[in-house]
C-alpha cells in the first residue's frame, strides 16, 4: 500500500493538535520554552540584639509590674504572651529592668531572645535582664513569670524608695508546714515597712519565695489585702528544697526624703525572723538617679570564680558612673548552701562592712549555664 507524502504530514500535525487540546482540557499550561525560573529568595534571620548590663533610672518615676501566669502552650509561647502582657500593662511607661523566673525543663535563655526580638520589633529601648530558673510557679503548667521595673512619663508622688530585704523564716525539716513560716515572714515585713516610714498603701511590689504552695491562695489574699497597691508575686525557688522556707521582700514609696542612701537595721520582735548576716534590713534611697543591673553570673564553683563575678559587677557599675559602695540592694541566687557561704565571704571585699546593702540570699534551682555557681544583680545609687 502507498501513502501520500502530504497525507503523512497532515496526520502528524493533526495528532499533535489533538494532544495539545487534551493537555489544555486537563488544565495543563505548557511552560514558555525560554522563560527563566525565578530564583528562590533567601530569608535572613535576625540575630537578637544584646541586652544592656545596666540601665539608668529616675527614682521618682519608678513603677512596678508582675505578669499574669498562663499555662497555655510551651515555654516560647508563654514567654511571648508574658512579654506582650507586660507591654500592655506598662502602656507608655518605659520598661527598664525585667527579672524572669522560669520553671520547668525549657531553655531559660529563650526569655532573653524573645525580649530582645519583641522590644526591637516595637522599637522599645532594651531592658536589663535577670534570668533565673525556679522550682515552680503557683499555677499548674505555668513556666514563666516576669517582674518589671519601669519609668513613668512624669514624676510620681514619691520622695524616694525603701528596698526591704527578704524576711526569711526557715525550718530545717523540708516537710514542715510553711504556714507558720509565712506568718513570721509577713509579720517581719510589716515591721520593716513601718520602720522605713512607709504605710501599707505605699508598698509597690512584694515578692514571696516559699518552699511549698500548699496554702497559696490564702497567703496571696493576705498579702494583697495588706498591700492593695502592690504588684504581688509568689515563686518556689527549688523543686525539692532541703528545708521549709518563706521569705517576702518588698519595695515601698517614701513620702519624705531620706537622703541619697541610708541603710537601716530593723528592731524585730520575738515573732520576727533573724536578719541575714552582713546585710542591712532596709535601704532608703532618695537619690534621683539609680542603676539597675542584670545578673552577673559566677562561672565555676571556687572562690576565685565568685571573686571574678563581683569584679565584673564592679566594672559594670563603674562604667555606668557608680560603684560598689553605692549599692543599695543586692539579689543573690546561689545554687547551693556552700555557694551562699562563699558569697558571704567574698562580698566583704567589695561592700562596706559598716553599711552593707540590703538584699536577699535564697537558693535557686538553676541559672543560664550548667557551670554557674550563682548570679547577682543590684540596685545602686548613681
Amino acid at each position: 500500500m502507498r501513502f501520500e507524502r502530504g497525507g503523512y504530514r497532515s496526520g502528524i500535525t493533526l495528532g499533535a493538535a489533538i494532544c495539545s487540546l487534551v493537555a489544555l482540557t486537563a488544565g495543563e499550561v505548557p511552560a514558555a520554552p525560554f522563560q527563566k525560573k525565578k530564583e528562590a529568595q533567601t530569608q535572613t534571620l535576625q540575630i537578637p540584639k544584646e541586652l544592656p548590663g545596666a540601665v539608668e533610672a529616675d527614682t521618682r518615676r519608678l513603677t512596678f509590674y508582675v505578669t499574669p501566669l498562663s499555662s497555655k502552650g510551651l515555654l516560647s509561647q508563654q514567654i511571648r504572651d508574658a512579654v506582650r502582657a507586660l507591654l500592655r500593662r506598662a502602656g507608655n511607661d518605659t520598661i527598664l529592668k525585667i527579672r524572669a523566673f522560669v520553671a520547668g525543663p525549657g531553655d531559660v535563655r529563650r526569655v532573653r531572645d524573645v525580649v530582645s526580638a519583641l522590644f526591637t520589633e516595637r522599637q522599645k529601648p532594651l531592658p536589663a535582664l535577670s534570668l533565673i530558673r525556679s522550682g515552680g510557679l503557683p499555677l499548674e503548667g505555668a513556666q514563666v513569670v516576669l517582674e518589671a521595673i519601669a519609668s513613668a512619663g512624669k514624676p510620681l508622688k514619691q520622695n524616694g524608695l525603701a528596698f526591704v530585704s527578704a524576711q526569711t523564716a526557715i525550718s530545717a525539716n523540708p516537710l514542715d508546714p510553711v504556714e507558720p513560716l509565712m506568718a513570721k515572714s509577713i509579720e517581719s515585713l510589716r515591721q520593716a515597712v513601718r520602720t522605713a516610714g512607709a504605710a501599707s498603701g505605699d508598698v509597690a511590689r512584694v515578692t514571696c519565695f516559699v518552699s511549698s504552695f500548699d496554702n497559696f491562695k490564702v497567703w496571696r489574699a493576705q498579702v494583697e489585702g495588706e498591700y492593695p497597691r502592690a504588684a504581688v508575686d509568689f515563686v518556689r525557688p527549688q523543686r525539692s528544697p532541703g528545708r521549709a522556707m518563706a521569705a517576702c521582700e518588698a519595695v515601698a514609696r517614701l513620702s519624705s526624703d531620706p537622703g541619697p542612701l541610708r541603710m537601716l537595721p530593723v528592731e524585730v520582735s520575738d515573732a520576727a525572723v533573724p536578719a541575714e548576716p552582713g546585710q542591712s534590713q532596709i535601704a532608703l534611697v532618695g537619690a534621683r538617679r539609680l542603676l539597675l543591673t542584670g545578673t552577673q553570673v559566677a562561672f565555676g564553683f571556687e572562690e576565685k570564680d565568685a571573686h571574678l563575678a563581683f569584679e565584673r559587677l564592679q566594672k559594670e557599675l563603674e562604667q555606668s558612673g557608680s560603684s560598689m559602695r553605692n549599692v543599695a540592694f543586692a539579689h543573690y541566687y546561689p545554687l547551693a548552701q556552700s555557694i551562699a557561704a562563699q558569697i558571704r565571704r567574698v562580698r566583704r571585699d567589695f561592700f562596706d562592712d559598716a553599711h552593707p546593702p540590703a538584699g536577699s540570699m535564697l537558693q535557686f534551682e538553676g541559672l543560664t549555664s550548667m557551670d554557674a555557681g550563682f548570679a547577682v544583680d543590684v540596685v545602686a545609687v548613681k
